[in-house]
């Protein structure tokens, strides 16, 4: 038998696929990295997480100087006009220097670029562009892509998906997003601060499923005072070109009488799957379960021994923080050490304004599992949310009756993606209220909300 080509073979470089190549290479394990795309980072780093960060802050500027918010502070700009084409660029400059910054690190640490799709030959070998490797470990991290909608065909002009909806060559006068969750209404948000009339059409009662529903309720009334319109409890039965444009008919998701709906520009954003198909995972001994997902252990082993997997095609939340950390403790397990992920401390964030994120269990959740105390906050009492013409939302913390150790933490706020990491942080050392209480926050910060939410636990905040 031939000797391995490499310690480490990582299909897929994502967050979870690079990080974990990079981390293996950092233990002394020879390493590659298989990845099809023209540029390292998956989908991330080229057509998600950070594309649609540098619009979002870009149109969140824009609406800033155009809807009058900075002439209230005293800013005033005589003339002003929208260059998308300048905004585009911005973004494409964010990606560019990003993944290049990869390449950069793979070639620091010496893990090889396979640049090809890798597909298993054996448990232990796969072929990538026409050459054949193999590997003593071999970690899954092909990632997630766009969930279809049965029978609604995407044009990537007046029927998009997420990719595309980054990349439309002018702001559509209306645009229909289909599906109200994170994906949708951020990419909503863009187009909607441009200048879009945005309607949302959610299945569901409300937006944002998962989510602690005091907290999707609030995020309902506020994005309606920002002039979205919503369509819940209704599901789509038809999308069809009407010109340069789309006309979608819908009903009530209980059933009813149907309605039409017409749109420059139609976002399908119901979902994402694992990135399973194609690769060849028969041929490896492994089958993936009814969604899609691959089987893990605790280690991230499948039932396969020497192959492992992590991020998007396991089961859990598709976050990109997550599959970074499952990342380094797949790499770690693999060289002998202790790799560990607490996956009930895994954070999560919408980036709209203002910012939504939660950790932990929601109230309904926590509720579930025994007696519970909740603290709220409104940062309508922050000081530093006041002063920056910030008032929208709130901070809860959710705590065990008995224990008072914090069970989850659930926030709105301008700067709620950044606050949420003390919260993981505190909950990851098991704190209690009291702990969170009783820590010094500085002043004026918007995470003086998050201290006061938790004095409320005991009936005991100050500034409400």
């Amino acid at each position: 038998m031939a000797d391995y080509d490499f310690d480490v073979l990582v299909i897929g470089s994502g967050p979870g696929g690079y990080v974990a190549a990079i981390r293996a290479a950092q233990l002394g394990l020879k390493t590659a990295c298989a990845e099809s795309r023209a540029t390292l980072g998956g989908t991330c780093l080229n057509v998600g997480c950070i594309p649609s960060k540098a619009l979002l802050h870009a149109s969140e500027l824009y609406e800033a100087a155009a809807g009058g918010a900075l002439a209230k502070l005293g800013v005033k700009i005589d003339a002003m006009s929208l260059d998308l084409g300048t905004m585009h660029g911005q973004r494409l400059e964010a990606v560019n220097g990003l993944t290049a910054g990869v390449e950069y690190l793979f070639k620091k640490n010496k893990v090889e670029w396979l640049k090809g799709l890798a597909t298993f030959e054996s448990a232990d070998t796969v072929t990538v562009a026409g050459r054949t490797v193999r590997a003593k470990n071999i970690i899954i991290a092909t990632g997630s892509s766009v969930t279809p909608l049965p029978g609604v065909t995407v044009d990537n002009e007046a029927i998009v998906d997420s990719t595309s909806a980054l990349e439309l060559p002018k702001v559509p006068g209306r645009m229909v997003v289909i599906g109200g969750g994170v994906i949708g209404l951020e990419l909503g948000s863009v187009w909607r601060r441009l200048g879009a009339k945005v309607t949302v059409v959610e299945y569901l009662d409300q937006i944002l499923p998962g989510m602690d529903g005091e907290v999707r309720k609030e995020a309902n009334k506020i994005f309606k005072k920002q002039g979205f319109e919503f369509k819940l409890s209704t599901k789509v039965t038809k999308v069809e070109r009407n010109g340069a444009g789309a006309v979608l008919t819908v009903e009530p998701a209980a059933g009813g009488a149907a309605e039409t709906i017409e749109a420059d520009v139609v976002l399908v954003s119901i979902g994402r799957k694992p990135n399973t198909d194609g690769l060849g995972l028969d041929k490896a001994g492994i089958t993936p379960n009814g969604r899609g997902q691959i089987e893990v252990n605790h280690e991230f082993e499948t039932g396969v021994s020497g192959i492992w997997a992590i991020g998007d095609v396991v089961p859990g939340p598709m976050l990109a923080h997550k599959a970074e950390d499952e990342g380094i403790a797949v790499a770690e397990n693999i060289a002998g050490l202790t790799g560990i992920v607490n996956h009930d401390v895994i954070p999560s964030v919408v980036y709209t304004m203002p910012e939504i994120a939660g950790v932990g269990l929601t109230e309904e959740q926590a509720k579930q599992t025994g007696e519970i105390k909740v603290g709220k906050f409104p940062m309508l009492g922050n000081s530093r949310a006041k002063t920056n013409h910030e008032p929208w939302g709130f901070v809860k913390v959710i705590a065990d009756a008995k224990t008072d150790k914090v069970l989850g933490v659930w926030m709105i706020a301008s700067v709620a993606g950044t606050m949420i990491a003390e919260a993981a942080l505190g909950m990851e050392f098991g704190a209690t209220s009291e702990d969170i209480a009783y820590t010094c926050h500085a002043h004026p910060t918007h995470a003086e909300a998050f201290k006061e939410a938790a004095m409320a636990v005991t009936g005991k905040p100050i500034h409400v």
